[in-house]
């Protein structure tokens, strides 16, 4: 199977790169079929300078704000069987494509894949309050997946999707600006599968947004979102703030995995 990664990204200078460095990493190891599309999201600063200086990676814009928007630009011109969804400010681990692939492979009827962020740039303290948030998201996931049959759950920035799939239910809801736009997508592919979420599909990731808004008060606002769009079609919260802000710890610890210290810029 073919794969697509697609990354968008506004104003992801500081972080972009190492993000490319680290799917290219990835697609070696493993000698996959892949391309790599970075869907530029109207950036100002040298984001898309930055993603284009990678040998084979492509570029595409779209200037109307929203993760959602920029993802189905990249998803218009894939051309992969497995549609790969990460964040800029994210990171690949060794093998993640090997558990996407054979969850694919091993059960037909799975359609979609996702699992939890690792803040590698967060305190001890912060990442365990954050798996206390996953531990009740899991549940709310086993509630609407097996009970209340009204949708599943994935990591906007961390799971991937069978290509057939995603064309099903006519790509990403680009209505949805922010957020709740992952709880949504989640929704409208159970009905073409299954989608599932298992935590051995881990993605390093920034902490930025839980240090910027309070690891507390942000998981509050994830899960009320959450809960609105299943419930209700579309999100309870329509404003949002951009944080870009990253710390000097932007990699994660050799010990969290293969790591290089390059960047482009």
């Amino acid at each position: 199977m073919k794969i697509s990664f697609i990354i968008p990204a506004y104003n992801e200078e500081l972080v972009v790169g190492q993000c490319i460095e680290s799917v290219l990493r990835e697609i070696e190891r493993g000698s996959y079929d892949a391309e790599v599309i970075v869907a530029d999201n109207g950036s100002t600063d040298r984001t898309r300078d930055i993603a284009l200086s990678y040998s084979g990676v492509r570029v595409v814009s779209e200037t109307w704000k929203g993760p959602n928007r920029a993802r189905q630009a990249g998803f218009k011109v894939a051309t992969g069987d497995v549609i790969v969804n990460i964040d800029a400010d994210c990171i690949v681990p060794p093998d993640w494509l090997s558990v996407v692939l054979n969850e694919f492979k091993n059960h037909k009827h799975v359609v979609a894949v996702s699992g939890p962020y690792i803040y590698h740039d967060l305190p001890l303290l912060s990442r365990a309050l954050a798996w206390v948030f996953y531990g009740a998201g899991f549940l709310l996931y086993l509630l609407n997946m097996y009970i209340l049959h009204s949708g599943s759950m994935v990591q906007g920035g961390n799971f991937a999707v069978r290509r057939e799939a995603l064309q099903k239910i006519g790509g990403y809801n680009t209505d949805i600006e922010f957020y709740g736009d992952d709880t949504d997508t989640a929704r409208r592919l159970s009905a073409a599968g299954t989608v599932k979420w298992t935590f051995k599909l881990r993605m390093y990731s920034s902490g930025r947004r839980l240090k910027g808004l309070h690891i507390v008060a942000t998981g509050f606002q994830y899960a009320l979102n959450h809960i609105w769009v299943l419930f209700t079609n579309k999100p309870h919260t329509v404003k949002y703030r951009d944080i870009r802000h990253v710390s000097d710890s932007t990699q994660p610890s050799s010990s969290q995995g293969d790591r290089r210290e390059s960047n482009p810029n």
